[in-house]
């Protein structure tokens, strides 16, 4: 019976002080009389004091106490005879010693002795349906479970008046008058556009945008302002890297090799699109969890579902049974994790080896997760719609159909040949008498001959027969005619290789002809022109030449050892006239596929061959007509296999996918049942109907913890950090609400419009606590260092995209293209793993936004990695923001900052030609949106005659007032 169904006792709260305090203060007394109560008497003693370390996945000693099962089999129980039972010896003083356990804590009191002692004399009855857990350190009644709260905005009388209008400024007001603290007063209307414009666009405003609004004599000018930018289809792209950031977007698979992801780009601009359209919140998470359930057929909606893939994932195909469970486990792990996280703020990941020790959240709700995501399959796949697929399927139809029946004339002819070749196969079989080649050496032998050259041609690969430019070769080595043979070949001894090769860009020769004559193994020559060719030192006569791909290896059928099935032995004396001396084509063939291709060359007739040969062009010609139909758009979206979803699904115990635990099915998180409705499926439930179930509970109105945790990661982008300050844990592990009635009350009017973001992002933004300067105040400062009670509001740091886009933008060379594949700020090298090379040079085709950069995972980019870009092989909810030298280093002397400063001077000498003062307030205007003071000008303009107007560009990048918002 799957566990869900069970009656799982889990102990918390007044419910275990109450049975504790029972156990204790009745016993032996007044209940000695009564028969002992598992769940009542003892478990309460269990719980306390021996499941923290002896419950699965931890285990001690390789026991656990949750249920019966390890104390029956490990002989620890003696139902009936307390004396013969090994538990109350452990439990129990020896003398004056004390008891083995536990451990850790205090031992057990004599009266929790005698009721274990006479809960075994009674037969240590143990019902089935009673499991002990582990009390978390929070549970049900944790402030982040609860529903949300009603509370009404504080009357606040002794606000001032703008303080009274808006419900944030009186939340925030009256908690800051608990403290004696009060705001500061209105920023002035420059700080504020520059401020506002970087918040929701992350680009700095234009000279004009802020000339009209300071000029605005309307008393709504803040308001047009903030509409205006909401609309903004720079809106999308700034939200949209936030967002990103969240759900550990990366375009590279990670882990060992790391390969990049051209496909995945769709689902960025799903998500920028979608911001921009403020498409409800509860839709967007729907569509993260099964767009390809609820929007089948339509690409714009299904895309969405790529949230579950694009995080990190090992693809390197290990082949042992028990690593390849482990893999997939740690695989669903990632979209467990990053699902928990970003939706709802808790750390489910933490239950995947014993119950989470922090949250009320037990392994089942775990393992129901899993066996929610279990058909998921990272990859790429088709998304277009069922009119695109249609029309396509009508042009490829007729031609896939003309391409069957040519296939199948050229089957018959071949049929024919392999027919009549089966019936002289014996004796055609004679004419192979030697030893198939042999990966770990092939020799031969041949009558002795002078030569400067000699060379392998392959004519056959041995796991692709069509291949003849393809084949390995470790070693090969020439042997001289004489009393003591020498290798001539080799290159101690004088031999040249060459030959073209596998290139590396990073890594020249790493599989260069020259591996095949060092006089070592395990390196190998790739050619990739079909020969090998060595140079001697001089003209020797040889009479043998013995050569490999895996000579030495314990696996040498493995697919990297490829070799020849069929060659020549050619020797020159000048490199220009050859002459054959060995083959292969009397060996014995390495397959059966290699049988078949030789009997076939063998018996063909010249007719035959002419007629085959017009088949297979005839077919080529069919296949290119196919190929320049254009291909159905595909994105990385992954698959849904349902042999993966079919189940049954346990309990991993430990987390390891060898130990199955009890049975689990598709459901929803216990954790919050006494919140919301919740929801179990059938075993058998179809994979689909799993995940749209999840996405359903997920933003279910009564859901208290998604709309805390999406009002909370908006807070925390307009302030820098949350009402909670890790947005991802509302859990106990995690920060308390500096304002909780406050944090609730964005979240129920997040509900209240239909989950759009831009009402929320209005109403925080109009407030007169985001509208209040970051002036500092030392006896504030005093109480509230990190203001984190808002007297003030916090200035920052641009972020690394914000900082590459301001220079783009005030040099007067960002692009405005949106969407689309990203550009890279590296040169991607790949071979069996892969390799990011930051570009010292940044061409006009990376002038973009930055969140359209290729951002692959554990890829550095100059700029933006030095300016704390986060790795996205993890999601990050709350940026880090650091100071170091290089980052000064990086802006004065990378070749993008000396370009962007030579684009800055153009621009100021085209829009402001001959006059270097109107030159320097223009781009004070530009850099800081503010007008120059007589000083700096006047600094200036004898900077620019000392030095020029380029270098002057250079400064002004790398001042602290352009990366700052206050």
């Amino acid at each position: 019976m799957p566990s869900q169904y069970k009656h799982d006792w889990i102990f918390s709260g007044l419910t275990f002080l109450a049975a504790f305090a029972s156990a204790i203060l009745l016993a032996p007394t007044a209940r000695a009389e009564e028969p002992i109560q598992f769940a009542k008497d003892i478990a309460p003693i269990f719980q306390k004091h021996c499941v923290q370390c002896h419950t699965p996945g931890i285990e001690k000693g390789d026991i656990s106490l949750a249920t019966i099962v390890d104390l029956n089999e490990n002989e620890y129980v003696s139902p009936g005879e307390p004396d013969a039972s090994h538990l109350l010896e452990i439990i129990s003083p020896d003398g004056d010693a004390p008891p083995e356990m536990p451990q850790e804590g205090p031992p057990l009191s004599a009266e929790q002795v005698a009721l274990i002692r006479r809960w075994i004399a009674e037969g240590a009855a143990w019902p089935d349906d009673v499991v002990v857990r582990q009390l978390s350190k929070a549970d049900q009644s944790w402030w982040a479970l609860q529903v949300l709260s009603t509370k009404r905005p504080p009357a606040v009388e002794q606000a001032p008046n703008a303080w009274r209008v808006n419900p944030i400024d009186r939340f925030v007001f009256a908690k800051l008058a608990e403290k004696t603290l009060t705001p500061n007063p209105p920023a002035d209307r420059r700080t504020l556009i520059r401020r506002a414009t970087y918040d929701l666009l992350g680009l700095p405003p234009r000279p004009e945008e802020i000339t009209a609004f300071v000029d605005d004599p309307q008393p709504h000018a803040y308001e047009k302002l903030i509409d205006r930018l909401l609309e903004s289809p720079h809106y999308g792209e700034r939200w949209g890297r936030h967002w990103l950031d969240v759900v550990r977007f990366g375009e590279s698979n990670g882990f060992e090799r790391n390969v990049i992801i051209n496909d995945l780009w769709p689902f960025r601009d799903y998500v920028i699109r979608s911001l921009n359209d403020d498409k409800p919140f509860d839709q967007f998470v729907r569509e993260h969890l099964a767009g390809d359930v609820i929007g089948a057929g339509n690409p714009e909606v299904e895309i969405g579902a790529a949230f579950l893939v694009c995080g990190p994932y090992d693809n390197v195909g290990n082949q042992d049974p028990v690593q390849l469970a482990q893999i997939r486990a740690n695989t669903l792990d990632e979209i467990i994790r990053a699902t928990g996280e970003a939706f709802l703020g808790l750390t489910v990941g933490c239950a995947r080896c014993h119950d989470h020790k922090f949250d009320p959240v037990v392994q089942e709700d775990y393992y129901a997760l899993y066996a929610t995501f279990s058909g998921i399959r990272h990859g790429s796949r088709v998304l277009a719609t069922p009119q695109a697929q249609t029309a396509r399927a009508k042009k490829v139809g007729p031609l896939n159909a003309r391409r069957a029946a040519l296939t199948k004339q050229r089957d018959a002819l071949n049929a024919a040949v392999m027919k009549r070749a089966g019936e002289k196969s014996a004796e055609y079989e004679k004419l192979w008498s030697r030893e198939k080649v042999n990966r770990q050496g092939t020799e031969d032998k041949f009558p002795a001959v002078e030569a400067r050259f000699v060379r392998l041609v392959s004519q056959g690969q041995d796991t692709n027969l069509g291949d003849t430019r393809n084949f390995g070769v470790d070693e090969f080595e020439a042997w001289s005619d004489e009393a003591t043979p020498r290798n001539v070949a080799l290159a101690a001894n004088g031999g040249k290789a060459s030959g073209a090769s596998r290139v590396i860009k990073d890594y020249p020769g790493a599989y260069g002809p020259q591996l095949a004559i060092d006089g070592k193994t395990g390196r190998r020559f790739l050619a990739t022109a079909g020969s090998l060719t060595i140079e001697f030192a001089a003209p020797t006569r040889i009479n043998r030449v013995l050569f490999s791909s895996a000579r030495g290896e314990d696996r040498p059928e493995h697919r990297k050892f490829i070799f020849v099935a069929d060659y020549r032995i050619e020797v020159s004396p000048d490199g220009k006239t050859w002459t054959e001396v060995a083959h292969g084509r009397n060996r014995k063939p390495v397959s059966a596929a290699h049988r078949n291709k030789r009997l076939q060359a063998l018996e063909i007739t010249s007719e035959e061959q002419a007629r085959l040969a017009e088949l297979n062009r005839q077919i080529a010609a069919v296949a290119g007509e196919i190929n320049a139909i254009p291909a159905l758009p595909v994105a990385w979206v992954g698959s849904r296999v349902a042999a993966d979803a079919k189940g049954p699904f346990h309990v991993f115990v430990g987390g390891n996918p060898q130990r199955q635990g009890n049975e689990v099915t598709p459901a929803s998180l216990v954790v919050l049942k006494k919140t919301m409705p919740a929801y179990q499926l059938p075993a058998d439930a179809p994979e689909a109907q799993r995940r749209q179930a999840l996405a359903d509970w997920m933003v279910d109105p009564k859901n208290p913890l998604t709309p805390r945790v999406l009002a909370n990661r908006v807070w925390h982008y307009h302030f820098g950090v949350g009402i909670v300050d890790t947005p991802s844990d509302f859990g106990y592990m995690g920060g308390r609400p500096t304002h909780p009635e406050l944090l609730d009350w964005l979240a129920a009017n997040l509900l209240k419009n239909g989950w759009r973001l831009k009402p929320l992002h209005k109403q925080i933004m109009l407030s007169q606590t985001y509208r209040q300067s970051s002036e500092f105040r030392e006896d504030a400062a005093k109480q509230d260092g990190d203001a984190r009670l808002l007297w003030r509001f916090p200035p920052r740091r641009l972020e690394a995209e914000e900082i590459r886009d301001t220079v783009l933008a005030i040099s007067g060379v960002l692009s405005d293209k949106m969407g689309g594949p990203g550009f890279r700020l590296y040169q991607y090298l790949q071979d069996n793993v892969a390799t990011y090379v930051p570009l010292d040079v940044h061409g006009p085709e990376t002038y973009r936004r930055a969140v359209y950069h290729q951002n692959a995972r554990a890829a550095r980019t100059d700029l933006m990695s030095d300016f704390d870009q986060p790795d996205c092989a993890f999601s990050t909810p709350r940026r880090a923001g650091t100071t170091t030298p290089l980052q000064a280093l990086t802006m004065l002397n990378h070749q993008f900052t000396l370009d962007m400063a030579q684009a800055l001077a153009e621009r100021l000498q085209i829009e402001t030609p001959e006059d270097p003062n109107q030159q320097i307030k223009r781009a004070y205007l530009l850099c800081y949106g503010r007008e120059a003071t007589a000083a700096e000008v006047s600094q200036c303009v004898a900077f620019i005659k000392e030095q020029s107007l380029p270098l002057l560009c250079r400064v002004l990048l790398n001042t602290s007032e352009l990366i700052h918002i206050r």
